[in-house]
């Protein structure tokens, strides 16, 4: 028997979206959006002493608005998952109503999802293990962070920038990718995912 009869094929990866797919996302999309709509109401106080503390320190805790994006793409593991339920979220949440406003809330949710889309896309959708995922949160961050700055604070100074973007990548590395990391690992183990490849392979390969 040649080696090439003995090779083991790995499995054909199937990126379509499936009814259930976009059921699910959306499902995720409006809990996260539910999150989102918590931490709005919270954030002025939530924000203050971080604040107070360094200018810029609060973007260690914006990240917790990037979390729909690498939620999405860990439990769909489908082109556009990241995007797309980051994008419900914030719809979601545009529509209930926040102190930022409706296009404001929908344009940040496209460009943080859009961050932790990037990272899988250029594992090309195939590699789902701890580093890859904190390194999404982590660029969600820097996404978010950038895109703030430019309609935020388009005058801020050097030194709160770089507190900020800098708080904003650890972040998104530690609640955007570690904590939801996590969270999709303990909900894949009750069995609730096990229609999708997280749930068979009881969360994100190790």
């Amino acid at each position: 028997m040649s080696i090439k009869e003995n090779a083991v094929v790995p499995p054909r990866l199937n990126f379509r979206w499936r009814v259930v797919d976009i059921v699910v996302a959306s499902v995720l999309g409006v809990a996260v959006a539910l999150i989102f709509v918590a931490f709005n109401l919270g954030w002025s106080g939530i924000k203050a002493p971080f604040e107070a503390l360094l200018p810029g320190f609060q973007g260690l805790l914006e990240p917790v608005w990037y979390i729909g994006g690498v939620l999405g793409a860990l439990v769909i593991r489908k082109p556009g998952a990241a995007i797309y339920v980051e994008t419900v979220a914030a719809l979601v949440s545009a529509l209930v109503g926040n102190q930022w406003g409706g296009f404001s809330t929908i344009e940040a949710g496209l460009v943080q999802g859009l961050g932790a889309e990037i990272i899988f896309l250029l594992f090309a959708y195939r590699v789902w293990n701890l580093p890859v995922t904190l390194l999404a949160g982590a660029t969600a961050g820097i996404f978010g962070a950038v895109n703030s700055i430019i309609f935020w604070s388009p005058g801020a100074s050097w030194g709160f920038i770089t507190v900020y973007v800098g708080a904003q990548i650890i972040g998104g590395a530690l609640i955007a990718g570690l904590l939801v990391w996590f969270a999709v690992k303990s909900l894949a183990a009750t069995g609730a995912l096990n229609r999708f490849a997280v749930g068979r392979s009881l969360g994100v390969r190790v």
